[in-house]
């Protein structure tokens, strides 16, 4: 066994060790080391004895003279091995066992020891300069020394400290350095943030530690203290309030049947992990309290986003597209600020109308809003929330404004109350119709002529008149069997009661015995004696204007008007659909980098009949008053950002999100 003892190895200020950038110019710089002419260094090495273990020293060196050539050439990916054999025959050349000295044995010793080290600096091998490397400065004084650890009786390992002044970036930087130095012990990294949703441990978060909304800024539009069109300020009472966001997300098998749409995006933030973490970041930045989503995939929608928001506290309602389509709309509201009073999905899909062929579909919603507690005994009206996505097909306007009057059928019954008034309405969704389009005026202005309209022009999404043949729409829009009148009503809800029916009776009808009508002779009766051949006389007192009076009770409750349809549901809308402060107008989408607004937010208000009116308030409020919105942006600011979807907004539609009061008042 050779014994414990303290060898230092200095080297001369004449010779640097140079930066290495793997595990063979660390060897190389051992035979440099071993190879030094410096006395002092010999005569370290010719203290070496000679004793016992001469025999197995010599073996050693005798196995590294014959395995150093080819350890010396091997590959940088064999570079550990070279550095751990080396390193185990250079310990061997500085064990030294002090209990025996014969200074015959240690020049024997020291000089084969030495000629040995020669032969290998005759190798065939690169030096740095030849690679470009800057030789380090020259540091006068002894460096670094190969200090031996007595963990055990042998000597299990050599350790390299630094001795004098270097500086611990240069330590840092040396590879042989690195390479000879103890690995430092494992710090404990930390825990990734947890995603708090059950079952999303696969979905880790988007790389982008700015939030979207500092990169595309979008201000609040606070309208809560702003008079209202007549120059009344809201009232101090008490106020039900609550925010409602509209947002089209994005199928992604849409987006992968139009993958030409995005070839602008780059793949990664395609992809649905990191699209999902981002609508949901959306979702928990802004925190609405009621979620209206279009273009929701269904298994999307079953799998992560409706366990995501039921954790979140919302409560959830889906409709699927008819036919084979996998998406559909989603209404989801948080049971603690809302109580569901009835949900009614909307098929626009009929079979045997051409006219309504298409699987679009909508859904209602009707919500009582829970009072605190410590308003006292006070009550607020329902309130009726709509969502839905039209037809997009440009062309086919008569299809997107049956659908609409559909919709709107369903939501006048689900909003009218006992007295025959509606409760507040808030429409929204993907309308796919531009602003001052036909659709548009219709919803906001509750009527519109027609008849002989090119279809195309009814969501002015595009200009089809230089097409030699245009579709044009004709009176009636739809057939009566579909059961809504053109008030966008179900027959139904207009038909008299059984109970009214009664006044057809022989009475009511003998009450025209002797009106106008009655009394003139029809053309081309055949005149037959003691029959037609007489007028009949109208007895004294007899109103001659009976029938005129009671016309309106004689019409069918069903009447269609020619070309015209109508609704009485008083809607408009959140937004302005222009940016005063940058002269643009509002973007919603941005297809093909053709930035327009598809996307809306109606509510229950009475629209201004005066439309030079500088400010927001173009309506007057009424049970539903709005108090603030999100801003849109222009098409100028999201092509800034790579247009839709970028890695910040991760859907091709902005949402839209609007804030919201209702009067409380007492029983």
């Amino acid at each position: 066994m050779i014994a414990s003892c303290l060898c230092y190895l200095l080297l001369p200020a004449t010779r640097l060790f140079r930066a290495l950038s793997d595990a063979f110019f660390t060897c190389r710089k051992n035979v440099l080391l071993a190879k030094s002419s410096s006395s002092q260094v010999e005569g370290n090495f010719a203290m070496a004895p000679r004793g016992p273990e001469q025999e197995e020293c010599e073996g050693l060196l005798q196995q590294w003279r014959e395995e150093g050539s080819s350890q010396v050439l091997s590959t940088a990916s064999e570079g550990p091995l070279v550095d751990k054999g080396l390193a185990q025959s250079s310990l061997a050349l500085l064990m030294d066992n002090p209990g025996e000295e014969n200074a015959a044995s240690e020049d024997k010793w020291s000089s084969r020891q030495l000629s040995d080290l020669r032969a290998a600096e005759n190798l065939d091998e690169p030096f740095p300069e030849m690679l470009g490397e800057e030789p380090l400065p020259e540091v006068e004084g002894p460096m670094w020394a190969a200090i031996p650890m007595q963990t055990d009786p042998q000597y299990a390992d050599c350790a390299v400290l630094p001795v004098g002044a270097l500086a611990t970036e240069q330590w840092e930087e040396d590879p042989a350095v690195l390479a000879w130095s103890i690995a430092p012990e494992p710090v404990p990294q930390e825990e990734a943030p947890i995603w708090p949703f059950e079952g999303m441990g696969q979905l880790q978060p988007p790389p982008m530690e700015i939030p979207y909304h500092e990169i595309l800024w979008r201000e609040w539009e606070d309208f809560s203290t702003q008079p209202d069109a007549q120059g009344l300020k809201p009232g101090d009472g008490p106020q039900f309030q609550f925010t409602l966001m509209s947002y089209n997300i994005l199928a992604q098998d849409l987006m992968q049947q139009s993958s030409e749409l995005y070839l602008h995006c780059h793949p990664d933030i395609l992809n649905w992990n990191y699209r999902f973490m981002n609508l949901m970041q959306e979702f928990q930045h802004w925190d609405p309290d009621i979620l209206c989503l279009q273009e929701v995939q269904e298994d999307h929608y079953w799998e992560q986003l409706e366990p995501s928001l039921r954790m979140m506290g919302f409560t959830c309602f889906y409709k699927r597209r008819t036919g084979c389509k996998t998406d559909g709309c989603a209404v989801c509201y948080k049971p603690t600020r809302f109580r569901l009073l009835c949900a009614s999905p909307v098929e626009y899909f009929r079979p045997g109308l051409e006219l309504l062929n298409r699987d679009n579909v909508g859904l209602v919603l009707l919500l009582q809003p829970l009072v605190p507690e410590g308003l006292g005994q006070v009550s607020v009206a329902p309130l009726c929330v709509a969502n839905t996505h039209i037809l997009y097909n440009p062309r086919r306007g008569d299809v997107k404004l049956a659908q609409m009057a559909i919709l709107l059928a369903e939501v006048d019954k689900v909003a009218r109350l006992s007295d025959g008034s509606h409760c507040p309405i808030i429409l929204c969704g993907d309308l796919n119709s531009v602003p001052d389009s036909p659709l548009y005026n219709f919803i906001r202005d509750g009527e519109l002529q027609y008849h002989g309209m090119p279809a195309w022009k009814v969501s002015g999404q595009e200009d089809f008149s230089h097409q030699l043949y245009q579709r044009k729409l004709q009176a009636p829009l739809w057939p009566s069997s579909l059961g809504i009148t053109d008030c966008c009503q179900y027959v139904s809800s207009c038909h008299p009661k059984r109970s009214e029916r009664r006044k057809y009776g022989r009475d009511f009808l003998l009450r025209f015995r002797f009106c106008g009508i009655a009394c003139q002779r029809p053309v081309g009766l055949v005149l037959m004696e003691g029959v037609t051949d007489t007028k009949p006389e109208r007895p004294a007192g007899w109103a001659e204007s009976v029938f005129e009076e009671d016309t309106s009770e004689l019409e069918p409750a069903s009447s269609r008007t020619v070309g015209t349809i109508q609704h009485c549901l008083h809607l408009t809308s959140v937004y302005t659909h222009f940016l005063p402060q940058r002269g643009r107008p509002e973007v919603t989408t941005m297809p093909l980098g053709l930035g327009m607004t598809v996307d809306y937010i109606f509510f229950s208000a009475e629209s201004c009949e005066n439309g030079n009116r500088t400010d927001h308030r173009l309506y007057r409020d009424g049970t539903l008053k709005l108090l603030g919105r999100l801003s849109l942006l222009s098409e100028e600011i999201l092509w800034a950002a790579n247009g839709l979807p970028n890695p910040f907004c991760s859907s091709d539609h902005l949402c839209l999100l609007a804030s919201f009061g209702m009067e409380v008042t007492a029983p």
